[in-house]
C-alpha cells in the first residue's frame, strides 16, 4: 500500500452515504494547499490570501503537514464526529481547547515517544494552542464570505449524492470525487504517506465537499470513529475569481476568455484531465474539452500524456496571462 491508503466499502447497495457541510475541513484544506506543501491544488490567489492572513505565525502550522506523516490530532480539525457543523462552535473549542486534551491525542496517536515534528507543541502546547486558535479564527473571517457564496452549490451535491445513493449510481459519483483517487468495484484508494487498509464495516461513509483546490483529499477511517472523505466540491471552479465575487464583470480574465474558460486556465496551472475540469466545472466532459480546444488554439493549453490518461496544463503563455489578469 505505498503511498495509498484502501477503504473497503463492500457491497455498494450496502452503502448508505450522507453529505455533511463541514467548513473547518475547507479551512484545513487550504491551509495544507497554501502553505502545507500539499497538493490541494488551490488557486494562486487563494493561495496568496492564505499566506497573507497566516504571515509570520506560518511556522505554527509545520507540525500539521510534515511531508512523511499525514496525522494530525482530531481535536484541532473538529472532524471527531463529521457532521454538518457550526463553525462558530469550532472556533469556541479551539480557543478553550485544553492542552491535556491534546497532549492526550498525540499520545494515543504516536505514544510515549512523540515524532519530532510535533516536539515543539508538546514542549509548550498552551501557548502553541493560542496561536493556533487565533490563526485559525483569522482564517475564517476570510474564508467566510466565499463559503457563503458556495451554498447553492453545496446543497446541490447534497441532493446528488442523495440521488445517487437512491438510484443505485453510487459508483459513479465515488469515481469522480477526485481525479488523484481510484475507485474499483467496492474499494477507494487515497494518497496518503502512510498506506493503510481500512473496512468501513457498517460504518456511514460520509461525503464531505471541500471549498478550496481541485486536488483536495482529506480523510479519516480509523473505526470506531466516522468514516469520512474530503473531496472537491464540484463546479468549484466557479468560484475562483480573483476579487472573491461572483460577477464576472469584476473578474479581468473571465472578461477576457469566458468565465468557464477563466476558471479552466486558473485549475491547469497543474496538470487535470479533461474529466477532472468537467467536475470542477460542473459541466460534461464534452464541453469541457470544447473550451480546452479553443483555449489550445489560442495557445493557452497543452495536452500531455501521463501513462493512459492525456492532461491539460498552461503553457508558459498561459500562466503570463493569469498572472496578468490576478
Amino acid at each position: 500500500m505505498n503511498g495509498y491508503s484502501e477503504l473497503q466499502l463492500g457491497p455498494l447497495d450496502h452503502v448508505r452515504p450522507v453529505v455533511a457541510l463541514h467548513p473547518a475541513a475547507s479551512l484545513l484544506s487550504l491551509v495544507a494547499g497554501s502553505v502545507g506543501g500539499r497538493p490541494h491544488g488551490v488557486p494562486g490567489h487563494w493561495r496568496r490570501g492564505v499566506s497573507r492572513v497566516v504571515g509570520a505565525d506560518a511556522a505554527a502550522l509545520t507540525p500539521l503537514f510534515d511531508p512523511y506523516c499525514s496525522i494530525i490530532p482530531d481535536c484541532l480539525t473538529g472532524t471527531a464526529t463529521m457532521v454538518e457543523a457550526d463553525i462558530g462552535a469550532h472556533l469556541d473549542m479551539l480557543a478553550d481547547l485544553d492542552a491535556g486534551t491534546l497532549l492526550g491525542e498525540l499520545e494515543a496517536e504516536f505514544g510515549a515517544e512523540v515524532p519530532v515534528h510535533w516536539r515543539p507543541v508538546v514542549e509548550r502546547p498552551r501557548a502553541w494552542l493560542r496561536v493556533y486558535a487565533e490563526l485559525m479564527s483569522r482564517l475564517w473571517q476570510e474564508f467566510a464570505p466565499m463559503w457563503r457564496r458556495a451554498d447553492a452549490l453545496l446543497r446541490k451535491e447534497q441532493e446528488r449524492v442523495g440521488v445517487a445513493a437512491v438510484t443505485g449510481t453510487l459508483d459513479a459519483v465515488l469515481t469522480g470525487l477526485n481525479s488523484r483517487f481510484t475507485f474499483t468495484g467496492t474499494s477507494l484508494r487515497l494518497p496518503d504517506q502512510q498506506g493503510r487498509q481500512f473496512d468501513l464495516d457498517g460504518r456511514r461513509l460520509t461525503l464531505v465537499p471541500v471549498i478550496s483546490g481541485h486536488g483536495a483529499c482529506l480523510f479519516s477511517f480509523d473505526p470506531p470513529g466516522p468514516a469520512w472523505i474530503g473531496y472537491p466540491l464540484p463546479a468549484l471552479g466557479l468560484l475562483w475569481s480573483d476579487d472573491g465575487e461572483p460577477d464576472a464583470g469584476k473578474d479581468s480574465l473571465a472578461l477576457t476568455v469566458g468565465r468557464v474558460r477563466a476558471a479552466i486556465l486558473r485549475a491547469a496551472r497543474l496538470p487535470l484531465t479533461v474529466g477532472a475540469l468537467a467536475g470542477l466545472l460542473g459541466c460534461t466532459p464534452a464541453t469541457a474539452s470544447y473550451h480546452c480546444d479553443q483555449l489550445q488554439a489560442a495557445g493557452l493549453l497543452n495536452r500531455e500524456r501521463h501513462g493512459r490518461h492525456v492532461r491539460v496544463r498552461l503553457t508558459a503563455r498561459g500562466e503570463a496571462l493569469v498572472d496578468l489578469m490576478s
